[in-house]
C-alpha cells in the first residue's frame, strides 16, 4: 500500500523559506516519480514539481521555477521541497504524490492534479505579509 507522509509546514513571513518533507513507503521508492501539488482555500489543486527517483531529473511548473527546489534522499525514502522567497499567495496545503511513471505524474501535475492516484494528508504552509 502506497503511503505518503508530508511534514515541515508552518507559518513563515513573506520572503522566508521552508523545506517540506515527504516520506514514502509501500512501494519501490527508487523507481517512482514523486511530486508536490498544493491547494489553497477555495481554489483548485495546483501542480508544482516532481522528481524522477531513478535518475534525479527534476520538473517544475513555471510559477515556482527558480524559487522551489525538489530533491530526494533514497536512503531515507524521502523527497524534499525547498521553498524560498515565499509569498502570501503560496499559502496552501501542500501534498505529496507518487506515480510509477514520472512522465504521467508530470502531465497530471500540469494539466489535471485531481487525476493523481496517491497523495498524503498534506501539510499547511501559511505565509504572512
Amino acid at each position: 500500500e502506497v503511503q505518503l507522509v508530508e511534514s515541515g509546514g508552518g507559518l513563515v513571513q513573506a520572503g522566508g523559506s521552508l523545506t517540506l518533507s515527504c516520506t514514502a513507503s509501500g512501494f519501490n521508492f527508487d523507481t517512482y516519480g514523486i511530486g508536490w501539488f498544493r491547494q489553497a482555500p477555495g481554489k483548485e489543486r495546483e501542480g508544482l514539481s516532481c522528481i524522477n527517483n531513478s535518475d534525479g531529473k527534476e520538473y517544475y511548473v513555471d510559477s515556482v521555477k527558480g524559487r522551489f527546489t525538489i530533491s530526494r534522499d533514497s536512503a531515507k525514502n524521502t523527497v524534499y521541497l525547498q521553498m524560498n522567497d515565499l509569498r502570501p499567495e503560496d499559502t496552501a496545503v501542500y501534498y505529496c504524490t507518487a506515480d510509477p511513471k514520472v512522465l504521467r505524474l508530470w502531465v497530471l501535475l500540469n494539466a489535471d492534479p485531481k487525476g493523481v492516484d496517491y497523495w498524503g494528508k498534506g501539510t499547511l504552509v501559511t505565509v504572512s505579509s
